[in-house]
C-alpha cells in the first residue's frame, strides 16, 4: 500500500535546500516509528539532502531519471511503474517521502496520508503539491507535545482516501 508521509508548515512548505526548514525532534521520532521496517521512496535530491545514506531498518528506494545513478544499500529505480510493481510484489507499506515532484507523481496512487502540520511559517523553496482534500477523510489528529526542543505547535494527522 502506498502511503504519503510529510511535515509541512501552515503555508504548505516542506523543504529548504533539500532539508527540513525546522528542527522538530518529536516529528523525526514519529517518522521513524511510523516507517520502521517498511519501504521509503524518495527522489535523489531528498536522499542526498539526508546525507546520501539509507535510514536504518527501512528499505530505501531512490527514484531518479539518471540511469547511471548508483547508491549504496538502496534500490535505485527510474519510473513510477517500477515502484508500483515493487509495492504490489511486496504487499507491505511503501511510504512516499518526497520531494515535491515525487509526491505529485505518487499521490493519485496513495491510499493513506500521514501529515505533520506545524502552525508556523518558515522560509524555504519546496512546497507540498496541491491536494484534493475532498478525496480524503481525517481519521486521527493528535496534538504534539511542545517543549524547549519542540517549540512549535504541531499536529500528527492521519487521512484515508475516501474511495479506498
Amino acid at each position: 500500500m502506498l502511503i504519503a508521509i510529510w511535515a509541512q508548515d501552515k503555508n504548505g512548505l516542506i523543504g529548504k535546500n533539500n532539508r527540513l526548514p525546522w528542527h522538530l525532534p518529536n516529528d523525526l521520532r514519529f517518522f521513524k516509528a511510523t516507517t520502521i521496517n517498511h519501504t521509503l521512496v524518495m527522489g535523489r535530491k531528498t536522499f542526498e539532502g539526508m546525507g546520501g545514506r539509507p535510514l536504518p531498518d527501512r528499505q530505501t528506494i531512490v527514484l531518479t531519471r539518471d540511469k547511471n545513478h548508483q547508491a549504496t544499500n538502496v534500490l535505485v529505480m527510474h519510473s513510477l511503474e517500477e515502484v508500483l510493481a515493487y509495492d504490489q510484489e511486496t504487499q507491505g507499506k511503501t511510504f512516499i517521502a518526497g520531494g515535491s515532484a515525487i509526491y505529485r507523481e505518487f499521490l493519485p496512487y496513495c491510499k493513506k496520508i500521514y501529515r505533520t502540520y506545524i502552525e508556523e511559517s518558515f522560509e524555504g523553496d519546496a512546497y507540498f503539491p496541491e491536494l484534493a482534500w475532498g478525496e480524503w477523510q481525517l481519521i486521527e489528529r493528535k496534538q504534539g507535545l511542545t517543549d524547549e526542543k519542540n517549540p512549535y505547535r504541531y499536529y500528527f494527522e492521519i487521512y484515508t482516501r475516501i474511495d479506498a
